[in-house]
């Protein structure tokens, strides 16, 4: 095998294991809610300023991200990120020795803005690391990478810190004050050992980032046509891109209500916690499935624009289905959205920074802030459900207008694209 070869290997094989991370750092999320909701004695809004400290560290992040890469360049950038995100893992010793939430919660804004700066930072590598020819097929497996760690996450983690949730919870309600906050005390430190693994594990990672022959290549202008943002003063003038990021932050937002959520919706259906721990892996192999199709079907059979059209109605159909179900079969729709969701960043994306020209840049950072939606949209949920006249199952209704607006989207992006 020539040096070149071997380079490109490893340079795959590094971005492969950072694409894992990616998927099976932010899906511990849906374990962690149940959890934390039990070990902190929450109300299902307070459970889900998980997905909000995680997801708004993006919208915090988007920007800064770019200044800190111009200085550090992409190599160095990847490391400070992965060193970042070992602080906010280290950051839950603390929280779960004195059982303190919003130390829980500033430990995952850590970590979501590391991984912010780590996901900015390994993209271009995705298309140096081999020939551009076989660019998509990279692309292709780091997202296979991603989502298959999304399926693990919830049961790797739920083994660990729920191994005995029904028991758990039957045991608390029949407990006095001061034995019950030693059981919670003790499920509150079984996070301690699985994060202190990841935070050194982080930290090997970037010492093996440092000592790769991942090239040390500096921030570089994106090669775009001046001319597609001729007469154009601002990015907001695009509205391609102005909807887009709309599209986005609404479509964020569905997808960690369906992996974030659906622990505790099972609950709400009667279903013991130690079944709904799992509930996440569902939503995540769900995904797998549309990433492969999508793989296959676009653009040879489906344009863009019509698999994210299907993708929304598809939404709204089983949106709709979980609502008017009940039981496994409301929790299995849930899950399904995740077939729903899968092809709807691919398709997004380029639809917005189509024809932007030298506000591509400027227009990327706006889409990767609409990630924020993931912390908004989940939140509004948590208070929905925890309303006794609407609960948790009539609260995922917010979902039919978010998958309505994509649709409208999807078919009206061609015409905004024209717009000048």
């Amino acid at each position: 095998m020539s040096s070149n070869k071997k380079t490109a290997l490893m340079a795959t094989v590094i971005l492969g294991i950072f694409f894992f991370i990616f998927g099976f750092v932010t899906w511990l999320n849906s374990t962690l809610i149940p959890y934390l909701k039990i070990a902190c004695e929450l109300t299902t809004f307070q459970s889900q300023l998980v997905a909000f400290a995680f997801y708004i560290s993006y919208f915090v992040v988007a920007l800064p991200s770019s200044i800190i890469l111009e200085k550090t360049g992409f190599k160095k950038g990847m490391m400070l990120g992965l060193l970042v995100m070992a602080v906010g893992a280290f950051l839950f010793i603390p929280a779960a020795q004195t059982r303190t939430y919003y130390l829980f919660l500033a430990g995952l804004f850590v970590i979501g803005t590391g991984l912010s700066l780590l996901q900015t930072a390994s993209n271009p590598y995705i298309t140096i690391a081999g020939p551009i020819e076989s660019a998509a097929r990279r692309i292709s497996i780091m997202g296979i990478c991603n989502k298959v760690a999304g399926v693990l996450a919830p049961v790797i983690m739920g083994a660990v810190i729920l191994a005995d949730a029904g028991t758990l919870e039957n045991d608390l309600k029949t407990l006095d004050d001061a034995a019950r906050i030693m059981r919670l005390n003790e499920l509150a430190g079984r996070v301690i050992l699985p994060y202190t693994i990841m935070g050194v594990s982080l930290i090997v990672l970037a010492l093996l980032v440092y000592f790769s022959p991942l090239p040390n290549i500096e921030q570089q202008e994106e090669s775009v046509d001046e001319n597609a943002s001729t007469g154009k003063s601002s990015v907001l003038q695009f509205p391609n891109l102005t909807f887009g990021v709309i599209a986005l932050f609404l479509y964020v937002g569905v997808e960690v209500m369906a992996g974030d959520t659906i622990s505790t919706f099972g609950q709400s259906q009667g279903i013991s916690l130690d079944d709904a721990k799992n509930f996440g892996a569902y939503t995540l192999s769900a995904m797998v499935i549309g990433y492969i199709l999508g793989i296959l079907l676009i653009p040879k059979f489906i344009s863009q624009s019509k698999a994210l059209a299907t993708s929304a109605v598809v939404g709204v159909l089983f949106s709709l289905a979980a609502v008017f179900s009940s039981g496994y079969t409301a929790v299995l729709f849930i899950a399904l959205l995740g077939l729903a969701n899968a092809l709807m960043w691919p398709a997004i994306w380029p639809l917005a920074i189509d024809g932007l020209g030298k506000f591509t840049k400027t227009g990327s950072a706006l889409l990767i802030m609409a990630i924020a939606g993931g912390a908004i949209l989940p939140l509004i949920w948590g208070k929905l459900a925890d309303l006794p006249t609407v609960g948790h199952q009539q609260a995922y209704l917010i979902m039919v207008p978010c998958y309505l607006f994509i649709l409208w989207y999807s078919i009206n992006v061609k015409s905004l694209t024209k717009v000048k």
